[in-house]
């Protein structure tokens, strides 16, 4: 049976609120990376589902449970404006262009970099979930697959979902269902297109 995107959503809280979920059973000692994998052009509806719907219905199903949600655009926008370069970056962009502009804020945005910040403003392990969004947003400043795997050393047993506004076949991450395929094997679909 083929799930259609609304379905798919209607997935997304049974999923994450389950014991299975957030103890990562059945995964085979691997990481509880999750990946909620959608079409680009229903980013508004997921926005709206995820927080009209799932973030305000997480704490009512498991009233003990402790998650962040961390939007990645407000992460890096946060980061640039700390150290005074957010304008400063707008003006460049403005002047020079993005490659420039990427090129130079290469080194404050390295997705290592993100994760240590990321660790340091949430206190991962005593969460039970941690949810990235904005991911289509950060493009190209944050590469994905390489924040996933920065964040590995950083997660231990709290499990990590993302959402993504493109296509992952537990493989590989192509976003926007049109840039080149990032390969990324560590993942598990939250809800796949076919039950």
């Amino acid at each position: 049976m083929i799930l259609s995107f609304d379905e798919r959503l209607n997935q997304i809280l049974p999923r994450v609120t389950s014991r299975d979920f957030l103890d990562s059973k059945g995964l085979g000692n691997e990481i509880g990376f999750w990946i909620f994998d959608y079409p680009p052009d229903r980013e508004l509806e997921l926005r709206s589902f995820l927080y009209g719907t799932v973030l305000p219905a997480l704490t009512k199903k498991v009233p003990a449970l402790r998650a962040d949600t961390i939007d990645l655009l407000q992460l890096v926008t946060g980061l640039l404006e700390e150290r005074k370069l957010l304008d400063k970056t707008i003006d460049m962009q403005l002047r020079s262009g993005d490659e420039s502009t990427l090129a130079a804020l290469r080194s404050v945005l390295k997705e290592d970099k993100i994760a240590q910040r990321l660790a340091s403003k949430h206190d991962i392990p005593n969460l039970d979930l941690l949810i990235l969004t904005g991911v289509g947003s950060v493009y190209p400043m944050l590469r994905t697959h390489t924040l996933l795997s920065a964040l590995h050393p950083i997660m231990g047993n709290t499990p990590l979902l993302m959402f993504f506004p493109g296509r992952y076949d537990g493989h590989s991450l192509r976003l926007f269902n049109t840039l080149a395929e990032d390969h990324y094997y560590r993942a598990f679909r939250l809800v796949p297109e076919i039950i």
